[in-house]
């Protein structure tokens, strides 16, 4: 028989010989082209318009009382105590407390009947649905200001007037609307099958709605949540209709007070201007990051 002759084997690396390196791959910057730096330019420029409103209000509340009228840009010296005399001399402080149990208790009372009403609408097919959701858009139409008559006759009679829960109860009734019809969409978007799922596990309709839905749904759900609060927080005629006392009327109400009939204490008005508008920023940088959670809370379990 004939012999076969077998090729010989390669040698193998010793062991702990260092393995040979692919040849990185070296990133080179590249150089912005004219049209990324004209559209830089544009958003700069954009981005200051809309800050110099804000840059104006700020350097108007640190004006001194003298140099108000005048057409200087800076003004001399900054008046710093502008935003302690304003808190001293005006109720601004209870107009800012009032103001926050309004916008919170309004944003929690909206979110507590929202998401269990979205929830069932995104989920149960029953009869007369599409009504139900054109009568909630048919709802955002309406305009406070064409209610407030009916609104103070019938607070007035039950004695409600000059009260907290009063403007809480006015300010979600209006914006409830809006919530659930975000709120459907949100819901109706999610998997069914991830429920499904869920309760096979063990869970319960509440439990997969708490555990899985939910988490899913938490940019609808902050999109509702900052959409209650600011407008609640911005509101001023149901404030100024339904609030009479001083000590019981919002912000918005409150600022308004530094516009006389004859004169007006704009530095007054603009340091609390100023004062509004910090909760809302604060607000919103909290709520980017719970915006990025939300969008991942719901992917690893």
């Amino acid at each position: 028989m004939a012999q076969q002759t077998l090729a010989p084997r390669p040698a193998r690396a010793p062991t702990g010989a260092p393995a040979t390196s692919r040849p990185s791959r070296v990133r080179r910057s590249r150089t912005p082209g004219p049209r990324t730096l004209l559209i830089a330019a544009v958003a700069w420029l954009l981005a200051a318009l809309f800050l110099l409103p804000y840059a104006e209000m700020v350097v108007t509340a640190l004006r001194p009382a003298n140099e108000l009228r005048d057409a200087t840009y800076l003004p001399s010296t900054f008046e710093w105590a502008n935003f302690v005399d304003v808190w001293r001399e005006s109720r601004l402080g209870d107009n800012l407390r009032v103001t926050l149990l309004v916008a919170g208790g309004s944003t929690l009372l909206v979110l507590l009947v929202a998401v269990p009403a979205a929830y069932y609408t995104a989920r149960m097919r029953f009869r007369g649905r599409r009504l139900f959701l054109l009568l909630v858009l048919v709802t955002q139409m309406l305009q406070p200001t064409s209610l407030l008559v009916g609104l103070y006759r019938e607070f007035y009679q039950l004695d409600m007037l000059n009260s907290v829960w009063t403007l809480i109860l006015c300010n979600a009734a209006f914006n409830l609307a809006f919530a659930i019809w975000i709120l459907t969409a949100y819901f109706s978007a999610i998997p069914e099958a991830l429920e499904e799922a869920a309760m096979i596990d063990g869970l319960g309709r509440a439990g997969a709605l708490l555990r899985i839905t939910l988490p899913l749904a938490m940019p609808g759900v902050v999109t509702a949540m900052i959409f209650t609060f600011i407008a609640a927080w911005n509101e001023f005629v149901m404030g100024l209709t339904l609030s009479t006392e001083p000590e019981s009327q919002p912000l918005t109400v409150g600022i308004n007070s530094f516009i006389g009939n004859y004169t007006v204490q704009w530095n007054y008005l603009f340091a609390g201007s100023v004062v509004a508008i910090v909760p809302v920023v604060v607000l919103f940088a909290l709520i980017e990051r719970k915006v990025v959670s939300g969008l991942t809370a719901g992917s690893v379990k």
